[in-house]
């Protein structure tokens, strides 16, 4: 994949704005027609959406950015910003639709034209689902947690407006007005889970999560292949080997013991080797590997420890 491709981050992130835009136009004058307060709630979340994809859109350029003096491992962190920034716009825009539902279900008022506001609603729902299908996949193989934050604030969105048009119907076929606040309550609880889930997981990699136990494996498989032992003595062995994840990147440090009379000119060869067979095992890695004899040991306390 390029950036030139259309499935990249940002040119996804792109649409999503202008998607956002068309869906505030709709949900708002489905929400001045029929004076629902789940619509309203529906159109508020629209405005989030809209927020966050130009912030998401930021990072993401960010992200991009090459590794400079300041910042010598890169930019790719900065994605989860915008993951953590949409879950609290989420959580935000659940808790002012609470409100809103609470103060409607204390008041109740007749709906007005639920046909065409109902129609409008579903279209907008439509528009999200389609873009949030397009969004996941494309984060899964860019590993862009900023696109997946965006494209999992849009499936909220639609399960809002899923939520919103079977409460009004309800609350037309059997009169009960209270349903209206009812059902835009229930869809903010929802809301909130999926909020929370986002600023979880996007803290969990700010703070250099490992990456994931099918790349330990990956990693592991290929320290296995290089490592070697005669007569039960090891000559190369892996230890002190900790991985995280940053962004689209993986990183992986870990000790490289061999004889101690090589020389250093064999002992590099060997080293490149390796991280040729990493980088070709887990496309994306940075493998650092320090050299050591094997009569060296280090003293350092890592949680993560693989030896091979």
């Amino acid at each position: 994949m390029t950036k030139n491709d259309w499935r990249a981050p940002r040119n996804l992130l792109k649409v999503s704005v202008v998607v956002a835009i068309v869906t505030i136009v709709l949900k708002t004058l489905a929400w001045w027609l029929t004076d629902s307060v789940a619509l309203l709630s529906d159109a508020m979340e629209s405005f989030v959406n809209l927020a966050s994809a130009l912030f998401a859109l930021h990072m993401v350029t960010v992200a991009a950015r090459p590794a400079d003096d300041g910042h010598p491992y890169g930019h790719h962190k900065a994605e989860y910003f915008s993951a953590g920034f949409e879950g609290i716009l989420i959580v935000g825009a659940a808790l002012g639709i609470i409100v809103s539902a609470v103060n409607r279900l204390l008041h109740p008022q007749a709906l007005g034209q639920l046909d065409v506001g109902l129609t409008l609603s579903v279209v907008s729902a439509i528009l999200n689902g389609a873009l949030a299908m397009v969004m996941l996949r494309s984060a899964r193989q860019y590993r862009s947690a900023a696109l997946e934050g965006d494209a999992r604030h849009l499936m909220t969105d639609v399960w809002t407006s899923g939520g919103v048009v079977v409460g009004l119907v309800a609350a037309t076929l059997t009169g009960w007005l209270w349903l209206d606040a009812v059902v835009a309550i229930a869809v903010a609880i929802n809301i909130l889970r999926e909020g929370w889930h986002l600023i979880w997981s996007s803290s969990q990699s700010l703070m250099d999560e490992a990456v994931e136990p099918e790349v330990k494996a990956s990693i592991q498989k290929v320290l296995t292949l290089f490592s070697h032992s005669r007569e039960g003595s090891e000559i190369i062995r892996f230890d002190h080997v900790t991985s995280r994840r940053a962004g689209p990147r993986c990183f992986v440090d870990m000790h490289m013991h061999m004889p101690a009379h090589w020389t250093l000119g064999r002992a590099a060869a060997l080293r490149g080797d390796v991280e040729l067979a990493l980088v070709d095992a887990v496309p994306g890695l940075i493998a650092t590997i320090q050299l050591l004899p094997n009569d060296v040991e280090t003293h350092v306390h890592v949680s993560e420890v693989d030896s091979a």
